[in-house]
């Protein structure tokens, strides 16, 4: 007679190996993962009103070589009802940043605002709906690497960031980062 000893030995390990797979595979379901709350890796800060409907993202305080101040940002319409945004005004620091009132954005337009340098060697898309809109704000002893509140006024609420003070962006192939090192 044929001992069941290996056959139960066999149930037992594809029963142990199947359960393994179970709890293994549902190991991380439900809970919070370390990559959950991360941020996509992109310079400035990003912020959207109450309703979603406006959302700003790179917000950038960028300081010029010079002492000149500028407000880096990028404004989007989404707004799923299709409804026009104006943005009313924006402050620094409590300070008020100089710029033209742009025109109200329509859904999925938007506008960008940077310095006039800034604008000028940021590659512009034509046909698109998006208005460029030369930023200014006085230098209120701002220091690279600091960050100062930023708030946006929009006819649908107003959204507030901490921005960094940045250089600006350099243009490519003109920095030397590591002169001393020849590649």
């Amino acid at each position: 007679m044929n001992s069941l000893k290996p056959v139960i030995r066999r149930a037992g390990a594809v029963s142990i190996a199947a359960a393994s797979a179970v709890l293994l595979t549902a190991c991380s379901a439900g809970q919070i993962t370390q990559t959950s709350s991360q941020v996509a890796a992109v310079n400035g800060a990003s912020v959207q009103t109450e309703d979603g409907s406006v959302t700003v993202h790179d917000i950038t305080l960028v300081l010029e070589d010079n002492g000149d101040a500028a407000l880096k940002f990028t404004a989007s319409n989404q707004d799923y009802d299709r409804h026009e945004h104006a943005l009313k005004s924006a402050t620094v620091n409590g300070k008020p940043v100089t710029m033209s009132t742009p025109e109200p954005m329509a859904y999925n337009c938007s506008i960008v605002g940077d310095s006039a340098a800034g604008l000028q060697n940021m590659p512009q898309a034509e046909n698109a709906c998006i208005e460029y809109v030369k930023t200014s704000v006085d230098n209120d002893d701002f220091a690279y690497g600091g960050n100062v509140p930023v708030t946006f006024t929009f006819d649908s609420g107003t959204v507030e960031a901490m921005a960094t003070v940045a250089a600006p962006t350099a243009k490519s192939g003109e920095s030397d980062r590591q002169p001393e090192q020849k590649h």
